[in-house]
């Protein structure tokens, strides 16, 4: 088993002032499994470090990423396929790239759970190996 991280997560748990922080940094902090980061999300993430955050809390997070905290998943082929009929499926949502390549590695990986803020997204996205999935952290 494993946790997939989209994007909020790992940004609010760098945040001590972001409002799900403290929540977000436990489930992090204690995984019972394999804390999983697709690839995209690191580009969105180091993004938004650089948006937010003074110094080095990009470069910090990227050494634990090397350092194997965390492992990367790849998109395959298979999963770009995936995000695109995401995309057209979900076009009125305005379904990112990164967003429906974490939902196909969520479904490759055969995992019933997300670490995710976005639920405008993944409440609304369906996908094929579960009814639906459950969203990390309880009550964000």
């Amino acid at each position: 088993m494993a946790l997939v991280l989209d994007t909020g997560p790992l940004l609010a748990a760098l945040d001590a002032a972001d409002r799900v922080h403290e929540s977000c940094a436990t489930l992090i902090a204690e995984p019972d499994e394999d804390l999983v980061i697709p690839v995209l999300v690191l580009g969105e993430l180091d993004y938004w470090c650089q948006k937010r955050f003074a110094g080095d809390v990009w470069l910090s997070f990227l050494r634990d990423v090397l350092d194997g905290t965390y492992r990367f998943e790849q998109p395959t082929s298979e999963d770009l396929k995936r995000s695109e009929e995401l995309q057209r499926t979900y076009a009125d949502l305005e379904v990112g790239i990164v967003d429906a390549s974490v939902l196909a590695a969520v479904e490759r990986l055969g995992e019933p759970k997300l670490a995710t803020l976005d639920h405008r997204h993944f409440s609304t996205m369906r996908p094929r190996h579960v009814e639906a999935l459950e969203l990390l952290p309880a009550g964000s």
